[in-house]
C-alpha cells in the first residue's frame, strides 16, 4: 500500500475496500458494482491481506451459492423446493394486485412471481415498486392445491445497501486530508487509478456524480465510445438508474394517468438516459413537452393536479464526428434526437461534460488502490441534497450581472455541488473556490455558445465573474481556446455557412487547426496551455524557435524512464525536420541517472545516439551527479532560450503500445498536460551586445 491508502484505511477503517477486489471476485455474475463492493465491505473491508484473502473466499462462496444465474434458475428453485428455505441474492420487484388486495413480488434472474409481500416492507422500501431492487431474501417453499395461491412464501427480505452511516464522522475524517489526496481518493472509489488523470480529467470525473447529491440537476456528456460515460448510472449506486434513451414513456418516467402511479422520477435520485444521442431515434413530443417543464420548475402535470419531484436528470450519448467537424458545420448538440434538438429543452441543462476530453477506458487506468465502499458513498452523497453549498464562492466573487438568471443557476448547481463532494466540512480556499466555481462557468458557457448557434434569440453573453478587488476574470471552454477560427462563428456573423450546415454535410477529415500562429519574425512570448488541450506537437511549440540551430543543450533532469526517453526521441525528431539539409546539429542532453535503471537509461541513450548521427545529428548526454539541477529548458547557439515548466512532459498518458491509433503516431492528437513555456531572447554569458 501506498502513503494514501494507510490514510485512507487509517481514517476510514471498515468502510474502504481495494478496488480490484470487484473483478475478483465478479466471474460471471451479471450484477451491479454497488452489490458486489456490499458483500466486499461486509468481509474484505480491512488492510489485512489474511483477511482480504479470507473475505475473497467467502464472498465467492456467497456468490456461487446464493446469486441466481438464469440458466441456473430451475436448480435454486430446486433447491428452495428440497430444503424448504433458501437465501437468494436476485434483483425484486413488486407490485399491487388489486383483485387480491396484496402486494406480489416478481423475482427477476429467479423467474418465479406472485410471492405475497407484506405492506411493511414495500412502506419501507418503495422503490421495490419501480423497476426492481437488488436485495438478499430468504423464499419458502410450501405446496398448496389451491390454484390460485403461490408455493413460494418470502420470509425475509433486505435491499442491498447502508442501512446506517455516520455522517459527522465522515466530515471529521474529511479533515485530515488534503485537496489533492481527498480527489485522488475519490476518484480511486470511483475505481480509476488517479495517477492516470490530470487534476482537469478528475473534476471531469466528479462532475458525474453531482445528480446524486444535487436535487433536480440536470447533466449531459456527449463524446466518443467506451469513455465509461454510463457506469457511474448503472453500477455506482443503488439510488440511481439507468434507462435506454428509446424505451422511456410518460407513464413510466412521470406518472400513469389510469392508476395513478407516479414514475421513476418519484423514486429515483438519478434517472439517467443511455444511448441519448442519434438523428433517427423516435421520440414521443409529448415527454420532451413535460421533461421541460420539470427541469425548469421540478414539477408536472397529471390532468388537473400538479406533483413535484427531485431526480436529477443525466444524459449520456455517443458523438460521430469531431469537435472540430461539429463546430465548423454545426455545434455540440448535433447528435441529439431532433425532438431534443429543442433549444428550450437544451437550455435547461446545467453543465456539458465534454466527452471528447475523457480518455477511452484502457485496462491500466483502474485502481488497485482503496476507495469508499461505493454504497457508503452513495448514502454520504445521498444525504449532502439537503445542503446547499451554492453560496460558498460569494465571500470572494460575483457573477457578471450579464448572466441570465437561468444560467446563474446552472453555475450555482454545479459549483454546490462540487462543493459538496470535496468539500462537505467547508474549508476550501479562495483559489480552490475560483477553480470550482470557473470549472462551472465553462461547463454552463458550453451550453449557452451552442444555444447562441441553434436559435438566433439568444443574446451574447460575457461569462465572466468580479474578484473582491472589481477585477473581472472572464471564462473560457477549452474548445474556444483549441479552435478559436470555428468556436467563435455565429449565425449574425456567418448565416450562410451556419445555415448550409444543416443539410447533412459530406464526411471530410477535419484536421485541429495549430494553436500557435506561424510567426515569420520570431519574438519573445509566454503561452499558457490548459489540461487536455489537443492541437500541440513539438513541431509547432520548438520547431521555428530551433530551425538554423547548430548547437541544441536541453536540461531536463526527468529523461529517466521509458515514456520520457521517448518524448525526448520525438524532440529529436523535431531537430530532424528543422535541421537545414546538409549541415549537422550537436544535440546535448543534461539530465540525472535513474536510481534503479540506470544502466537500461544509458543503453536507450546509446541506441537513439546511433540513430541519430545516421541523420545528421550528434547526440551526447551527460548526467548531472549533484542531483542540484531542476530547471528545465532548450538553449541554442543562435541565441533562444525555451523555459519550460513541465520539461517535455507535456503529454498525458496514452497508449504506446497500439500501432493502431493516431495519439500514438501524432502529438497534435494527444491530450495534454498543465503547463507553460516561455521564448526568451537570450545572450550567453560574457557575451557583449552589438
Amino acid at each position: 500500500m501506498n502513503e494514501l491508502d494507510h490514510k485512507i484505511n487509517t481514517h476510514f477503517p471498515g468502510l474502504v475496500v481495494r478496488k480490484d477486489l470487484v473483478k475478483t471476485v465478479k466471474g460471471n455474475a451479471i450484477v451491479p458494482s454497488y452489490v458486489l463492493e456490499y458483500l466486499l465491505g461486509q468481509y474484505c473491508a480491512t488492510n489485512d491481506e489474511p483477511t482480504i484473502q479470507t473475505g475473497i473466499e467467502t464472498v465467492k462462496d456467497i456468490l456461487a451459492k446464493h446469486y441466481v444465474h438464469r440458466n441456473e434458475a430451475g436448480l435454486i428453485r430446486s433447491n428452495i423446493k428440497e430444503k424448504g428455505r433458501y437465501k437468494v441474492i436476485d434483483k425484486v420487484s413488486v407490485d399491487l394486485n388489486e383483485k387480491k388486495d396484496a402486494y406480489e413480488a416478481q423475482f427477476s434472474n429467479l423467474g418465479i412471481k406472485e410471492v405475497i409481500v407484506d405492506s411493511g416492507t414495500v412502506k419501507k422500501h418503495p422503490k421495490l415498486l419501480v423497476s426492481g431492487v437488488w436485495c438478499i431474501a430468504d423464499i419458502e417453499y410450501q405446496f398448496t392445491e389451491d390454484k390460485n395461491a403461490s408455493p413460494w412464501i418470502l420470509s425475509t427480505l433486505k435491499p442491498i445497501q447502508l442501512s446506517h452511516f455516520d455522517f459527522d464522522g465522515y466530515v471529521e475524517a474529511r479533515k485530515q486530508f488534503t485537496t489533492d489526496e481527498w480527489i485522488d481518493l475519490l476518484v480511486q472509489s470511483i475505481g480509476f487509478n488517479p495517477e492516470m488523470f490530470g487534476k482537469r480529467s478528475k473534476l471531469t470525473q466528479l462532475i458525474r456524480l453531482i445528480p446524486f447529491c444535487e436535487r433536480n440537476y440536470n447533466l449531459i456528456e456527449l463524446g466518443p465510445k467506451g469513455t465509461g460515460k454510463s457506469h457511474i448510472y448503472s453500477e455506482f449506486s443503488p439510488h440511481g438508474i439507468l434507462i435506454s434513451g428509446g424505451e422511456v414513456t410518460v407513464p413510466k418516467l412521470f406518472v400513469n394517468n389510469s392508476s395513478g402511479k407516479i414514475g421513476l422520477v418519484g423514486y429515483w435520485d438519478c434517472v439517467a438516459f443511455d444511448e441519448f444521442a442519434g438523428k433517427q431515434k423516435r421520440v414521443d413530443k409529448a415527454l420532451v413537452d413535460i421533461m421541460k417543464n420539470y427541469m425548469a420548475n421540478k414539477s408536472f402535470s397529471r390532468g388537473v393536479e400538479t406533483l413535484g419531484a427531485e431526480a436529477s436528470m443525466a444524459f449520456v450519448g455517443n458523438t460521430q464526428h469531431t469537435v472540430p467537424y461539429m463546430l465548423k458545420h454545426s455545434d455540440l448538440f448535433c447528435e441529439l434526437p431532433d425532438k431534443f434538438y429543442d433549444s428550450a429543452f437544451l437550455d435547461r441543462i446545467h453543465f456539458y461534460i465534454p466527452g471528447w476530453e475523457v480518455d477511452i477506458i484502457r485496462g491500466e487506468m483502474f485502481s488497485s488502490g482503496y476507495g469508499f465502499v461505493v454504497d457508503y458513498l452513495a448514502e454520504i452523497l445521498r444525504s449532502l441534497r439537503n445542503h446547499d453549498y451554492s453560496d460558498r464562492y460569494k465571500e470572494h466573487f460575483t457573477l457578471s450581472s450579464d448572466i441570465s438568471t437561468r444560467d446563474r443557476d446552472g453555475i450555482n448547481k454545479t459549483f454546490s455541488g462540487l462543493m459538496k463532494i470535496l468539500f462537505p466540512h467547508g474549508g476550501a480556499t479562495k483559489e480552490e473556490a475560483e477553480e470550482l466555481l470557473r470549472f462551472a462557468i465553462e461547463g454552463r458557457k458550453r451550453v449557452k455558445d451552442q444555444l447562441m448557434r441553434i436559435d438566433s434569440t439568444y443574446g451574447n453573453v460575457r461569462f465572466s465573474y468580479l474578484d473582491s478587488a472589481g477585477q473581472a476574470k472572464l471564462v473560457t471552454t477549452l474548445e474556444e481556446e483549441e479552435y478559436p477560427n470555428y468556436y467563435r462563428k455565429t449565425i449574425a456573423e456567418d448565416g450562410d455557412e451556419l445555415t448550409e450546415a444543416t443539410a447533412p454535410a459530406q464526411p471530410h477529415q477535419a484536421t485541429a487547426p495549430s494553436p500557435l500562429p506561424v510567426d515569420p519574425e520570431l519574438k519573445e512570448k509566454h503561452l499558457t496551455f490548459q489540461e487536455n488541450q489537443k492541437g500541440i506537437s513539438f513541431d509547432t511549440l520548438f520547431g521555428l524557435y530551433i530551425k538554423g540551430a547548430t548547437k541544441i543543450t536541453v536540461t531536463d533532469p526527468y529523461i529517466r524512464l521509458f515514456y520520457q526517453i521517448r518524448n525526448f526521441m520525438e524532440f529529436l525528431e523535431t531537430v530532424v525536420k528543422h535541421k537545414i539539409p546538409g549541415e549537422e546539429v550537436a544535440v546535448h542532453l543534461i539530465t540525472t541517472e535513474d536510481e534503479f535503471k540506470g544502466e537500461q537509461q544509458k543503453e536507450n541513450f546509446i541506441k537513439m545516439q546511433d540513430s541519430a548521427a545516421a541523420v545528421g545529428v550528434n547526440f551526447t548526454w551527460e548526467f548531472d551527479g549533484t542531483n542540484a539541477i531542476h530547471a528545465r529548458h532548450i538553449v541554442t547557439d543562435h541565441d533562444w532560450k525555451i523555459s519550460l515548466d513541465r520539461g517535455l512532459d507535456i503529454f498525458q498518458h496514452y497508449e504506446m503500445n497500439d500501432a493502431f491509433i493516431f495519439a500514438n503516431r501524432l502529438q497534435q492528437y494527444r491530450p495534454c498536460k498543465a503547463f507553460e513555456v516561455t521564448f526568451i531572447k537570450h545572450k550567453p554569458i560574457g557575451t557583449a551586445e552589438n
